[in-house]
């Protein structure tokens, strides 16, 4: 199974890595990387407050989309469900969650793609409505986010299944804890529910691309009633997936 995307779609993005298009994320040119929160944009003054600071993340995706292919190197069957979130509808997506089902195995993956800015290391860790604490890793960064995941056993996803919400423990540079509240209404749905269609995928795909655009415009013309010097290129469509591999 082939997914690819360019740096916008972080969720497409979380699932492509696993199923082997990363390659073509890290050759994206990237965008100014939004910071982490609590921390100082490059090249203006100020430190991160001490935290912990909580953000309320909400849904940047209409639904939650399930995704299903073989990957051929690893001659096994993938479904992943995954959404983005930002803190604003208007803003680009802060984080994306993507969880894994391999069939014929036990163990699920939960992965992140989570803003630059963070403290790698000890990781992080998560829990759902106040259930049990599980830790992860931080895997790869790029100019514009960083992959995280943690492999879970299937209970784990039964109460995310279940669940309203998904809580997310980072730290930032000031070393301070950043608390990120991600909700889980509809996982359960989409996780049980069948594969997206690959062609209804494509569609969202390119609606996706033309908000982009649309944004990308607005800012332009607001830079420019500002006279704020030269404007932003507007962002590259995201590509088309492709269909899975039979």
């Amino acid at each position: 199974m082939s997914l690819s995307s360019s740096r916008f779609g972080a969720a497409l993005v979380a699932g492509a890595l696993l199923l082997g298009s990363a390659p073509a994320f890290a050759q994206q040119p990237a965008a100014p990387a939004a910071p982490a929160p609590g921390q100082a944009p490059a090249g203006q003054p100020g430190g991160a407050p001490q935290g912990p600071l909580k953000v309320d993340l909400i849904p940047t995706q209409a639904d939650w989309t399930k995704v299903c292919g073989h990957d051929n190197a690893a001659n096994k069957d993938i479904c992943y469900t995954t959404r983005d979130f930002g803190a604003q509808k208007d803003q680009a997506p802060v984080l994306a969650l993507a969880v894994y089902d391999v069939k014929g195995e036990d163990v699920r993956i939960v992965r992140f793609l989570m803003p630059v800015g963070l403290m790698l290391r000890p990781g992080f860790r998560f829990s759902i409505d106040k259930g049990p604490v599980t830790e992860g890793a931080f895997e790869i960064c790029f100019p514009n986010g960083c992959f995280a995941e943690a492999k879970v056993k299937k209970d784990v996803v039964d109460a995310a299944r279940k669940g309203t919400a998904m809580t997310v423990v980072v730290k930032n540079q000031a070393n301070a804890e950043v608390v990120f509240n991600v909700p889980l209404a509809g996982f359960g749905k989409a996780f049980d529910g069948p594969a997206v269609d690959p062609k209804v995928l494509e569609e969202q795909q390119k609606k996706l691309a033309a908000e982009l655009q649309k944004r990308a415009e607005e800012e332009r013309k607001k830079l420019e009633q500002q006279g704020g010097g030269a404007a932003p290129a507007a962002p590259a469509a995201p590509a088309a997936p492709a269909a899975p591999a039979k």
